[in-house]
């Protein structure tokens, strides 16, 4: 077995020690006689396996007493349209246009009331985080979105808006758990696991109590908080064996050391890939250094047959899925948790060689 290493922005790459726990278990879960695909959510083995992984999750992100956390299904594609269908009760929410994803948040919350953008960067195709002006902020919002990390465009927040008594709602799906963050700063935190927590199928949402409150009727029932929480999480059959994988993830950090272990590792990762685009005479980085991304490094040469060939010739050498979005094109490297140190060298180093034999 020749295991590749993996750059994609999602699904994505998953902790070797992590997948070869979930194989060992596969058949017989901790003596059940059955796999956790198969049994039932309502089974004492699966109750200690949620609950398990809604602790380690609280330890790992220091989850204040009053937030509760759910696990639930449809991704941050349902939580863009969930977030204004309970939060927003008096109609208004300011949002920040950072990127793809953002910018379908902002489409979806338009569906149910009105949407101030207090600032954007699609001027330069979201190469940076714009600058915040309070006095653009709507006193009166319900909520105030960002998306703190973007996958595509390879930008990040290294400062937080203050928005003072309006909640601050962030998507996290493509950097949660890669660096320290102060939870209670936030009113809502939702992120699907799929690129640095676990498998497709699983939202993980942590929301403040006193945000959790009774829905307008109208409200499709799975599309209320209220009664996810009352029903921890499981209202519905929940994703058993996507929670269970990211259960094993959450271990897995907490034996690196945590979080703040984490996030050096990945600002080590990241620092190796930065300092060579910086250098290099073929390759350049898309975004400002200042909002550069842990997690997501855009990537390109000028030249559109020389990206194909370099994506192309990547792949011969177990260097996957690197190629860029087509909004930006050229290359992109995911460079997530489970992505190792030897795989952001083994990068570079192909690079350098690259570019060596294409002068």
């Amino acid at each position: 077995m020749n295991r590749v290493y993996n750059f994609s922005a999602g699904p994505s790459i998953l902790p070797e020690e992590v997948l070869k726990i979930a194989s060992d278990e596969m058949l017989d879960w901790h003596g059940s006689g059955m796999s956790v695909a198969e049994m039932s959510h309502r089974s004492k083995w699966f109750e200690e396996i949620i609950n398990t992984a809604e602790a380690d999750l609280r330890e790992l992100m220091n989850i204040p007493s009053n937030y509760k956390v759910l696990f639930l299904q449809g991704g941050a594609y349902t939580q863009f349209a969930m977030v204004p269908l309970n939060l927003m009760n008096k109609g208004k929410a300011d949002y920040v246009n950072t990127g793809a994803w953002s910018k379908k948040a902002i489409s979806e919350a338009r569906k149910f009331g009105k949407v101030n953008v207090v600032a954007s960067s699609e001027d330069t195709t979201f190469t940076y985080i714009p600058e915040l002006d309070p006095k653009t902020f709507s006193r009166d919002a319900d909520y105030f979105h960002i998306t703190t990390n973007n996958t595509i465009y390879g930008t990040r927040y290294t400062r937080l808006p203050e928005t003072g008594a309006v909640p601050l709602v962030a998507d996290m799906s493509s950097n949660i758990l890669s660096e320290v963050v102060d939870v209670s700063k936030f009113g809502l935190i939702y992120a699907g696991a799929q690129k640095n927590m676990g498998p497709a199928g699983v939202v993980a949402v942590i929301i403040r109590d006193d945000l959790v409150t009774e829905a307008n009727p109208e409200v499709p029932t799975m599309l209320q908080y209220k009664i996810h929480v009352e029903n921890g999480s499981m209202y519905n059959t929940p994703p058993c064996f996507s929670i269970y994988v990211c259960g094993l993830v959450y271990k897995w950090l907490k034996k690196l050391g945590g979080i703040p272990a984490m996030q050096k590792i990945n600002e080590e990762k990241a620092a190796i890939l930065y300092d060579y685009l910086d250098n290099s005479n073929m390759f350049k980085g898309t975004v400002v250094k200042k909002d550069r991304s842990l997690m997501n490094v855009p990537f390109v040469t000028g030249n559109k047959e020389l990206d194909a060939r370099f994506v192309k010739d990547a792949e011969k050498k177990g260097l996957v899925n690197l190629k860029g979005h087509r909004s930006v094109g050229g290359m992109r490297a995911s460079i997530y948790n489970a992505m190792p140190v030897e795989g952001v060298k083994a990068l570079v180093s192909f690079m350098k060689e690259f570019e060596a034999e294409n002068k």
